[in-house]
């Protein structure tokens, strides 16, 4: 059965993991070759540099919480608690743009700033192998089940059981693998300055990929 979930996962994710890594490398080859958008990069980066964490936070949150969210509601996706969900995006996203902030000063000062293939291949497995598969995935999956529980948390301890822990979470994180190692490897290869902000572009346009993939209402 999991390897039908991870299949299920796979063809609900294919379309969204191509648009976004290719949305990914487009950005990273115009840093490198296109001179005329540097001034764009730029100023992220000094935004990045100016305020550190608290960028990562407000900006994580804006591009994975707030946007996708005024999407759903828009698109009468959200029907029920919408100011609870709001609330519910703006903090779950504000806490992983920390983290994954955090995680990519964390993986610079111990591997280096190279773009060369050895220090990304690091990287990527720290990131992918290490910290989303036993971090971030779990959390995004556990907290979603909260919210789809009606932010109960008795509805929630009654929703866990086992096959949340050997199928559910095992599949999303499989589906993460197929969609964010190739996008991390084209985010590490930017400069560390950039790194977030290019993060925050994808994720955003993979949560709204998704949210127009899935014809069910969140």
């Amino acid at each position: 059965m999991l390897l039908s979930m991870i299949k299920a996962a796979f063809l609900q994710n294919i379309k969204p993991a191509i648009a976004l890594q290719s949305l990914a490398a487009a950005l990273v080859l115009c840093y490198y070759f296109v001179p005329a958008t540097l001034p764009v990069f730029d100023f992220f980066a000094d935004l990045k540099a100016q305020y550190g964490i608290g960028y990562a936070m407000v900006s994580t949150a804006f591009f994975g919480g707030l946007l996708p969210f005024i999407y759903l509601l828009l698109s009468g996706r959200i029907e029920r608690q919408p100011i609870a969900q709001l609330a519910f995006y703006l903090v779950l996203w504000a806490w992983l743009g920390a983290c994954v902030d955090t995680l990519y000063r964390f993986q610079g000062d111990l591997f280096g700033h190279g773009t060369d293939i050895i220090t990304l291949a690091k990287k990527v497995a720290v990131d992918q192998f290490i910290y989303s598969a036993f971090y971030a995935a779990p959390l995004v999956a556990l907290t979603f089940l909260w919210k789809e529980q009606g932010f109960s948390f008795k509805r929630w301890r009654a929703a866990l059981n086992r096959q949340t822990f050997t199928l559910n979470i095992p599949a999303n994180i499989a589906s993460n693998w197929l969609v964010w190692i190739p996008a991390v490897v084209a985010i590490y290869s930017m400069p560390s300055a950039l790194q977030i902000p290019l993060f925050n572009v994808v994720l955003c346009f993979y949560v709204l990929l998704v949210a127009v993939l899935n014809k069910e209402k969140s």
